[in-house]
């Protein structure tokens, strides 16, 4: 099964310049270079994306833009979802006018709904919306995991077509692979999780470590498809610290850092969020080199 998706979508930072503000023209350079160096698709404002610290005016700004520079070579998925579903619903509406592909929802934090409560915050928005919804389930984040059950349940609605599961449950993925219906995909939510999820039925990625490696992820994955997994599982290998490097502080403090290094303007997060110095900046230096992003 392929989703409409593809199969290496990168979870897009959000850059600005040192004055905190958004670098819309930065924001343009990613967007056509991540779609030369192998996404398929791009999340825009999740949580690389620093969307909790992003205004509806700059989310919406950002929707525009990304569409705008991306000219229908990959699809463009906003994040509108939170912790309000009146909220989510407003801004998925306003999204839908922006030229944007799809819809990104995360599980609502902080307030830690119990099953039936997630189940009508995604059915009322997704029904606010003719575009595809992709579900986002990160408990790690947000406090609060989405059982199977409440995703297969889910699954049934017509414009609900793919989970990004990140809850790191081998068996939670692979029940929802199973017994999805036709048209309902699983993507891995997390880098160093690809493989293991493809190897219970996921179709692709939504990725943070795509900004820097997204021909080697997009090479993994298809050498996968193809029957190769000892070549599959050696690439994941040589992938593996730079993938759990990423996360050694809050994401996406070190992949703007990254990002910086390599020489793009992804510029500071914003506060409360600082950015990476000191011993881990050398840490992650140094295996940028290691993974060859950086020259040796």
């Amino acid at each position: 099964m392929t989703s409409v998706l593809g199969k290496v979508i990168t979870a897009m930072i959000t850059p600005f310049d040192q004055r905190g503000e958004v670098n819309y023209d930065a924001v343009v350079k990613l967007t056509r270079l991540l779609i030369e160096n192998g996404s398929t698709g791009l999340v825009v404002s999740g949580t690389t994306g620093e969307s909790p610290a992003l205004s509806v005016e700059e989310k919406l700004k950002l929707f525009r833009v990304v569409a705008g520079a991306a000219e229908k070579k990959a699809a463009v998925i906003a994040g509108t979802g939170g912790n309000c579903t009146a909220a989510s619903i407003e801004l998925t509406k306003k999204a839908e006018q922006t030229g944007i592909d799809g819809i990104l929802l995360v599980t609502p934090y902080y307030n830690k709904p119990d099953q039936r409560g997630l189940y009508e915050h995604f059915k009322a928005v997704a029904a606010a919306t003719r575009l595809p919804v992709m579900l986002y389930n990160v408990p790690g984040r947000t406090g609060i995991n989405m059982a199977a059950e409440t995703t297969l349940k889910l699954a049934e609605i017509d414009n609900i077509v793919a989970i990004k599961e990140a809850s790191g449950n081998l068996e939670q993925a692979a029940l929802i692979c199973k017994q999805a219906p036709p048209g309902f995909f699983l993507y891995a939510g997390d880098d160093a999780m690809t493989l293991p999820l493809l190897s219970v039925g996921a179709v692709g990625v939504v990725s943070v470590a795509s900004h820097l490696v997204g021909r080697k992820i997009e090479k993994m994955i298809d050498l996968f498809w193809k029957g190769e997994y000892a070549a599959a599982a050696g690439l994941h290998g040589d992938l593996l610290p730079l993938f759990k490097g990423l996360f050694m502080e809050t994401n996406p403090v070190p992949i703007k850092a990254a990002l910086n290094l390599t020489g793009f303007p992804a510029g500071p997060p914003r506060l409360p969020l600082l950015p990476m110095e000191g011993e881990n900046l050398r840490r992650l230096e140094k295996l940028l080199r290691q993974s060859s992003v950086l020259p040796a």
